[in-house]
């Protein structure tokens, strides 16, 4: 267990199970205090990935959203804080595995119900290697001035009201979290206010313990008293009994023990926390109380005097001079959100769109944070643009110049395919440039040049499923799917295309590995033996090539690429590509000043 303070003005958390208001209410903390970052690193939602958009005062920022804990953590190594939002059933396993990144110190589990078992292995694990748990079962914990978890102090209002939005003098450590804001209420009223509380949780067995953070509290020079308030049931208060009685706890203690009411039940009592049942005098709220008074704290004769007790030990410390005054300070104006605010006039509104490719902000544009000055100064190519802009980082060259060739021999393909003869009749009609543009482009599809991303998505996933040639043209055969990337109309094996020959003679002279596309090589082999036309055409070569770009040049990991795939990125390609041709094919109509096109008659079949 930690043995001082746990959180500070720089400290960042992630957020596991994205939920919007604890999180929010987190950053406005934040700006209350005048941090100058915000605690949430990023949002860890199983499944997902992107970002959040989310306020930071009256700017609005996107925290990134990831799938992965490993992935989190990896992304932002200084973020300690697991913050774990998940259900019952899955936020043992999730906060376990959070334990086990070493980039991670304390995790808060939220949640009531973690099975009792579970909580013993997280305990176990948790002090075997010098971590915090607290919780389950807990709305958090929280330093004025500095960090909270979640929900703690609830409204802004409220942390408002009790100063929580900078540094007092008084430890608070307590197992109800509903409590602990009447609590904070209470000692702002009679003290300079927290320095640090905390919620343990309600369930038997807590992560952390009363006296662990007592003797945490002990240890901090800024925390000049402590006030716990316990509750009946289990024994967790004696731990702290005998801190006081072995004098490990040198600062004032103020302590109650909740419950005293159970006695005027007949029978045992459960009340609110899974914990929060006496099983016998010991576990008594009143043999609780005589314990701590016995052994040396403040312990009023009832809740009502707790207030009075806190006050009177506070101002003892004043009067000795081990207290100085804390200076006010006037927290900032949180803004008011969309909703709540339009009658009022105060709002503040959420942009539409997030960019993470460039920005324009600046003295001079950016293309994945790389200034224009830099991009010309440097010799930067298309290639090493487009690598910019698409996958927001800088190819090594090969695969620029890869990306280049792959621009030059797709640009065009003769005026007689259906793209280019789209564009020719549209330019002919009398139409502007983007009209004939784009009317060459929409034939982009699975029949023209559209096939990449297929050929890509089929070669990848057969090569990985260690399929032979033979057994995936054949499972393709039997589902009536036509192999993308194989046959042409005019080549054959005899007669190559010579795209697809410069393009392997590249790739096998610059890149690291072609495994993808020497497999390719070998289903057109395959189904060659089928058919004299059904050689690899230029989007199989482009397609099994940039699967070896991707995963040879080991910038990328397996989920990026498939997501690539699965996105379009490399029908991109032919897409940029064919743009220069149809261009060049609507200047060269509208520079002969050709007429209207009609098809003529007797190329038409009239039938009935």
């Amino acid at each position: 267990m930690a043995t001082g303070q746990l959180f500070s003005r720089t400290t960042q958390a992630l957020f596991y199970n994205y939920k919007q208001l604890p999180i929010q209410r987190m950053l406005d903390f934040d700006f209350l205090c005048g941090r100058e970052t915000p605690s949430v690193a990023g949002i860890i939602n199983p499944g997902g990935d992107g970002f959040q958009k989310l306020f930071f005062g009256q700017e609005e920022i996107a925290i990134p959203v990831h799938s992965a804990i490993d992935a989190a953590c990896a992304a932002h190594p200084t973020a300690d804080v697991f913050i774990n939002f998940a259900s019952f059933r899955s936020a043992a396993a999730s906060s376990m595995a959070a334990l086990k990144q070493p980039t991670i110190r304390v995790v808060a589990i939220i949640a009531e119900g973690v099975p009792e078992s579970d909580t013993k292995q997280l305990i176990a694990y948790a002090r075997a290697n010098n971590k915090v748990v607290i919780g389950p079962a807990t709305v958090g914990g929280i330093q004025a001035g500095a960090f909270k978890i979640g929900d703690t102090a609830g409204t802004i209002d409220n942390i408002i009201q009790c100063k929580l939005y900078r540094p007092g003098s008084v430890g608070f450590v307590s197992k109800s979290g509903g409590m602990s804001n009447e609590l904070y209420n209470t000692i702002a009223r009679v003290t300079d206010g927290i320095y640090e509380g905390i919620a343990i949780g309600g369930d038997v067995f807590p992560g952390s313990t009363l006296s662990d953070h007592v003797l945490r509290f002990n240890n901090i020079p800024q925390i000049k008293m402590i006030v716990v308030l316990g509750e009946l049931g289990g024994q967790d208060e004696y731990s702290l009994v005998e801190a006081l009685k072995q004098g490990k706890v040198t600062k004032p203690v103020v302590a109650w023990v909740s419950g005293t009411c159970a006695r005027l039940f007949k029978s045992e009592v459960q009340f609110g926390h899974a914990g929060a049942k006496s099983g016998g005098d010991m576990e008594s709220a009143q043999g609780k109380n005589q314990a701590l008074r016995e052994a040396g704290a403040v312990v009023p004769t009832s809740y009502e005097a707790l207030e009075a007790a806190i006050k009177e030990t506070f101002e003892k410390l004043v009067e000795g001079g081990n207290i100085t005054a804390v200076k006010e300070v006037t927290p900032p104006q949180i803004p008011e959100d969309l909703n709540t605010a339009i009658k009022s006039g105060k709002v503040r509104a959420p942009t539409h769109i997030i960019s993470t490719i460039s920005d324009d902000r600046g003295e001079e544009p950016c293309y994945a944070g790389v200034p224009m000055s830099s991009i010309v100064e440097q010799g930067y190519g298309v290639g090493d643009v487009i690598s910019l802009l698409w996958f927001k980082r800088s190819l090594p060259r090969y695969c620029a110049k890869f990306i280049e060739i792959c621009i030059m021999l797709c640009a065009d393909h003769g005026p007689c395919v259906s793209g280019a003869h789209n564009t020719i009749v549209t330019a002919r009609a009398g139409k502007d440039l983007v009209s004939s543009l784009v009317s060459g482009l929409l034939t982009i599809g699975p029949r023209f040049g559209g096939a990449i991303d297929d050929a890509a998505r089929y070669f990848k996933d057969a090569y990985d499923r260690n399929l032979t040639p033979y057994e995936f043209v054949e499972s393709m055969k039997k589902k009536g799917i036509r192999v993308p990337g194989i046959g042409h109309r005019i080549k054959r094996g005899d007669n190559r295309d010579k795209r697809v020959e410069l393009l392997q003679l590249f790739a096998r002279t610059n890149f690291p590995s072609v495994k993808y596309m020497e497999y390719a090589v070998q289903v057109e082999t395959y189904t060659l033996s089928k058919a004299n036309n059904l050689v690899l055409n230029v989007d199989g070569a482009i397609g099994s090539l940039f699967l070896d770009l991707l995963a040879g040049s080991g910038m990328f990991t397996k989920q990026e690429i498939d997501e690539i795939v699965e996105i379009g990125y490399l029908n991109g390609l032919f897409v940029l590509a064919r743009s220069i041709g149809l261009i060049g094919h609507t200047f060269d109509q509208k520079r002969l000043k050709q007429p209207l096109y009609r098809h003529p008659w007797e190329d038409v079949l009239y039938t009935k």
